[in-house]
This record gives C-alpha cells, structure tokens and sequence, in this order.
C-alpha cells in the first residue's frame, strides 16, 4: 500500500512532470507485485491491475511527451557535430511547446490531477481484501525465478533478432523482474542472487540506446517536429541506435 500512497502524493507534486514520473513507477512496481503472486489472490486482483494499468496508461501521454524533452537534453550533451546540435535544439524547442500544449490539455480535464488522486484511493481501500494469505514464500520464490528465466529468453531473442519489438519486449520483463525483487526484500523474503547484471558501459549504453528508441518514435505522423527535422532525426537516431545495439547484442552477460 505504500507504493499506491507513494503515487498519491507524486500526483500532488508542484513539479507535475516530475510526479507524473514517480506515481507512473509506484504504479509499476504495485503491478509487478500483483503478477509475482500470480492468480491466487483471487478475482479482485485482475480488476485492480486492469484499473492501474489504464491509470498508468491515462499518464503516458504527459510522461512521453517530458521524456522526449528529458532526452533531447541528454543527447544535446553529448559531442555531436554543429549540423546535429543545431538540428537537436531545433528538436527540443518543438518538444518543449508540444510538452506545454499536452500539459494544459491534461490539466483541462483533470484540474490538479483530482480525479486520477481518488482513483488511486479507491484502489488503495481494495488492495488489503485481496487473498494475499494464499501467497507462499516458496511459491513467491518459484515466481522470481521464473520472471528471471522469462528475462533471460528475452534478451538472448532481443540480441539475436534486433527487433524493436524484442528489445521492448526484454526491456519491459528485466523492469518487472527488478521491481519483483524490490518488492521480496520489501517483506524480507530471500530469493537468490540475481542474474549477472550488466557491466557499467552496456547498462550506459542501453540507456543511451533506450534516448535513441524514443526520439525514433517521435518521427512519426504526430512528430512534433517540422518534416524536414522528423526525416533528419529519424535518420540520426536509426544509425545510432544500429550502432548501440551491435554493440550490446556481443556484450558478456
């Protein structure tokens, strides 16, 4: 429960994007919780994750759109050529104003978020009633092995493959399978040490690789951005993102 009075209170941020961001992650990590016990919670359990998934889904929209803020600045940083800093600020102008535009929108419709803070109420109040009794330890334990195994076809199919839809797909299961961990030492249950992790440079470069995905899928037909940038950015975060992924697919691990 402290996780959804964590979203709470990140909704009531002065910083809205800033909220928007932890209440999105609080969200997450309930979920990921609610699939580590599976479905012996009872019936209930299905419903509150339907509600917290569209109320993660009903935030997207302003996260995606300071994201792509948030990384423009992160790629504006780096040592690019004159030609691509001109063409990323050019980017991060057009990002910012289609930011301010989605903010206005959203807080139309829902002043202050309110609406979205007593959703997370209601759930809130639902969450004790599930069968949590049912949840075993050894069973919790069988759940995060099974996350981590789920993790590890996921990259070996991301890195042999090279779709976005793999890389999406390992990227999601390694989130989950982190937060069901967060969520076992929450309540002192042990489970073993986790897979391997990345060196330092590849979990870098996947940040950077995950920048590049974004701003690729910004280019599209509701882009921001003039067309002849959209063509521009499109081409610079594809060979890019060819490069980072080339680079992580041979990575040890």
């Amino acid at each position: 429960m402290s996780e959804l009075d964590a979203a709470r209170e990140a909704l009531a941020d002065t910083d809205l994007h800033e909220g928007v961001h932890r209440a999105r992650k609080s969200v997450r990590r309930v979920r990921a919780s609610l699939a580590l016990a599976g479905g012996i919670l009872g019936p209930g359990a299905a419903m509150l994750d339907r509600e917290l998934r569209g109320l993660n889904e009903g935030l997207s929209t302003l996260r995606d759109a300071h994201a792509l803020v948030e990384t423009l600045d992160r790629l504006r940083a780096r040592r690019v050529s004159a030609e691509t800093k001109a063409l990323l600020d050019r980017a991060r102008e057009a990002a910012v104003a289609a930011r301010d535009a989605c903010t206005t929108d959203a807080l139309r419709s829902d002043p202050g978020l309110i609406v979205r803070r007593a959703l997370l109420d209601v759930l809130r109040a639902a969450l004790p009633a599930l069968a949590w009794e049912r949840a075993t330890s050894a069973g919790l334990r069988m759940a995060v092995a099974d996350a981590d195994e789920r993790t590890r076809r996921a990259r070996e199919r991301a890195q042999h493959s090279g779709k976005d839809t793999d890389w999406h797909r390992w990227r999601r299961r390694a989130r989950r399978a982190s937060q069901q961990r967060r969520a076992m030492d929450a309540v002192g249950l042990r489970v073993v040490a986790a897979p391997k992790a990345f060196d330092k440079r590849t979990t870098e470069r996947l940040g950077e690789a995950q920048d590049l995905s974004l701003l690729r899928d910004h280019c599209g037909r509701e882009s921001p951005f003039s067309l002849d940038d959209r063509k521009a950015l499109r081409r610079y975060s594809a060979d890019a993102l060819e490069r980072l992924r080339s680079r992580i697919a041979v990575a040890p691990g």
